[in-house]
C-alpha cells in the first residue's frame, strides 16, 4: 500500500505530508483528544467527592440537564445576553468603521487608540468596570449625580433588572473594536467604481450604503456575526469577576452553571454534558450564520 501511494503523490506531495504530519499529531493531542474524552466523560456520573464510583449512565446527564429547571434559566440568561452583545457590537461596529472609512485628519491614531479597549486583559477590563459600577465610589454614579441625573447612588450590579445588561455593557466595549476592524477591512475592499456608478444613477448616501455598502460587507458581516456569537455564548470571566452569577441568578448563564457544576459541586459528568450542550448551540448558531450570509456572499 505504501508504494502504490508513493506512486500516486508525487515528491512535493509526500514532502508536504511529511511536514504537516507533526503539526497534525499536535492537534490530535491537544485538541481532538480532548473533545473525544470530555464526550466520553459526560456518558459516566462522574462526582469527585466519590472518585471510585463511577457508573455508566449513558445520556442520563443530559436528561438531568434538561429536567433541571435552573438549566432553562441559565439559557434564558445566555440567550438575552448573547442577543444584546452580538446586535450592538455589530451596530457600532458598522458605525465605527464607517467612520474610519472616510478621509479626516487623526484617522490613523483614532484607529489605534479604538484598538486599546481590545487589547486590555479580559480580567482588567472585568475589574475596571466592576469599579465604575461601584455603588460607593464608582465614576458612573458620580457622573450621573453631577449631572442631576441622579438623585443618589445606585447599586448597579445588585439589581437583578440590570445586571446583565451592565455586563453586557462591558463586553461591548472591549469586543467592538476588532469587529470595527475586521468590517473596516471588508469596507476597503469595496470598488470605488461601484459607489461612482451609484452617484451617477443618483443614489444618495443612504441608498449607495444600503444598496453598495452592505451586499459587499456580507463575508464581513459573517465572520463578525460567528465570533461575536462564539464568544459572548462561552463568556464566563466577566460573570466570575463582577456577579459570580448573582444578584440571585440574574447572571446565571450557562458558561457559569458549568463552572458552578464542574468545579464547586465537582460534577465532572454534568459539567461534560453542559459543555457538549453549549458546545453544539454554538455550532449550530455559528453554522447558520454561514449558511445565511456565506452562500450569497
Amino acid at each position: 500500500m505504501l508504494e502504490r501511494l508513493g506512486r500516486q503523490f508525487g515528491y512535493d506531495e509526500r514532502s508536504a505530508a511529511l511536514l504537516v504530519l507533526p503539526v497534525f499529531a499536535v492537534l490530535m493531542v491537544v485538541a481532538v483528544y480532548p473533545i473525544i474524552y470530555s464526550f466520553y466523560t459526560s456518558l459516566f456520573d462522574i462526582v469527585l467527592t466519590r472518585p471510585w464510583r463511577r457508573p455508566f449512565v449513558g445520556f442520563g446527564n443530559y436528561a438531568r440537564i434538561f429536567a433541571d429547571p435552573l438549566f432553562w434559566t441559565a439559557v434564558q440568561r445566555t440567550t438575552v445576553y448573547t442577543v444584546v452583545t452580538v446586535s450592538i457590537t455589530t451596530v457600532m461596529a458598522l458605525f465605527v468603521a464607517l467612520l474610519l472609512n472616510e478621509a479626516f485628519p487623526g484617522r490613523r491614531l483614532l484607529s489605534a487608540l479604538i484598538l486599546l479597549p481590545w487589547a486590555t486583559p479580559s480580567i482588567v477590563n472585568g475589574l475596571m468596570w466592576k469599579w465604575i459600577y461601584d455603588p460607593g465610589y464608582g465614576l458612573l454614579n458620580g457622573i450621573l449625580v453631577q449631572l442631576g441625573l441622579l438623585e443618589k447612588y445606585i447599586v448597579w450590579l445588585g439589581d437583578p433588572d440590570k445586571t446583565l445588561f451592565m455586563i453586557a455593557n462591558a463586553a461591548i466595549w472591549k469586543q467592538m473594536p476588532l469587529a470595527a476592524i475586521l468590517l473596516l477591512v471588508s469596507m476597503k475592499s469595496i470598488s470605488n467604481d461601484l459607489y461612482r456608478a451609484a452617484t451617477v444613477d443618483g443614489a444618495n448616501v443612504f441608498q449607495r450604503f444600503l444598496h453598495v455598502t452592505l451586499p459587499a460587507l456580507k463575508p464581513g458581516l459573517m465572520l463578525v456575526l460567528v465570533y461575536e456569537t462564539m464568544i459572548s455564548i462561552r463568556h464566563f470571566d466577566l460573570f466570575l469577576i463582577m456577579t459570580q452569577g448573582g444578584p440571585g441568578d440574574a447572571s446565571y448563564t450557562l458558561s457559569w452553571q458549568i463552572y458552578v457544576e464542574t468545579f464547586r459541586n465537582l460534577k465532572f459528568g454534568i459539567g461534560a454534558a453542559l459543555s457538549y450542550v453549549l458546545a453544539l448551540a454554538t455550532f449550530i448558531l455559528s453554522y447558520l450564520f454561514i449558511r445565511g450570509f456565506g452562500s450569497k456572499a
